[in-house]
């Protein structure tokens, strides 16, 4: 089982980093929505940096990685946005050091590749779900920011019901029951790591899938990679988010053909990746996928209170 993170305490402070693309922030925005929800925030150097299409430089991005983590007054770190970047560091993340100051961790798009590094190299759980600028400061629906906080804060706990808007009716692809621990997130990025000491550990997992500006080929492509790699063959069960672009039965027909096959649950339409609300999923934690009754349960605590 992976190992739960401390809970982000009331009236903590929260870490802004940029591991991978820049961003134009709005500092008094941003300090005025942690404020409201009674947090500090601490902005790190390379929030303020771009180089290209990166936000400061690969020993920048790194530093506020490590720093923020090592840093006993952080109680969580927030990512500014995906975009690309942080493949770069991660043959240079010092694994050791997270391990030793596990904390919650929270982003997806590009930063997928650092979720499954930490699942694999440090061993706890960390939070697919909103960055701070493109949804916590975007507006999103209220479900993006109550879904965050009540897992970091720890008022879900091993046995609770992961709630879904109903204003967005899931899709049973293939029905079933599995446990296993949840993880993936951004279908690029989980390729992109293949053959890599970071692809993902697919063994009786339930994986978790999302993407954007994708056309379908190429969400086909990108499966049939996984399928070829052995790594389909693994899973427990599939939890499919948000593919933002592709037409829903379009969809919803190559999943029945992916994983039909398989004989495993998918369950498709979760509200989870580039899309609004934007829920957050624990990454690496124990979960149980009921995909014929579209249910999604904790089976483990994902914080403890210190």
């Amino acid at each position: 089982m992976t190992a739960a993170v401390p809970a982000l305490r009331a009236e903590g402070t929260i870490a802004l980093i940029a591991p991978a693309g820049p961003a134009a922030l709005d500092v008094e925005k941003a300090g005025h929505w942690m404020r409201a929800r009674g947090y500090d925030l601490r902005i790190f150097p390379g929030v303020y940096e771009r180089d290209g299409y990166l936000a400061g430089s690969d020993k920048t991005r790194l530093t506020d990685l490590h720093e923020a983590f090592s840093d006993p007054d952080i109680d969580a770190i927030f990512c500014l946005r995906g975009g690309y970047g942080t493949p770069r560091l991660l043959d240079s993340i010092d694994f050791d050091l997270l391990r030793a100051h596990p904390k919650p961790f929270v982003g997806y798009s590009d930063i997928t590749a650092v979720h499954l590094a930490i699942s694999r190299y440090a061993g706890f759980v960390t939070f697919h779900g909103p960055m701070l600028n493109a949804d916590l400061l975007g507006d999103k629906q209220p479900p993006t920011e109550s879904s965050l906080l009540s897992m970091l804060r720890g008022d879900l706990v091993a046995g609770s019901l992961l709630a879904h808007p109903v204003a967005y009716p899931l899709t049973t692809i293939a029905p079933g029951i599995a446990c296993g621990r949840l993880l993936g997130g951004n279908l690029s990025m989980i390729a992109a790591v293949m053959g890599t000491p970071y692809e993902i550990d697919a063994e009786g997992i339930i994986l978790l899938i999302e993407d954007v500006n994708e056309p379908l080929y190429r969400i086909d492509r990108l499966l049939t990679h996984l399928r070829l790699a052995g790594k389909l063959a693994q899973v427990a069960g599939v939890l499919v988010g948000d593919v933002a672009g592709v037409d829903t039965l379009a969809l919803e027909r190559l999943l029945k053909q992916t994983f039909e096959p398989l004989c495993v649950p998918v369950l498709s339409g979760w509200r989870s990746g580039h899309c609004d609300p934007n829920l957050t999923l624990p990454m690496g934690a124990l979960v149980r996928l009921d995909a014929g009754e579209q249910r999604l349960v904790l089976e483990q605590d994902v914080v403890f209170k210190p």
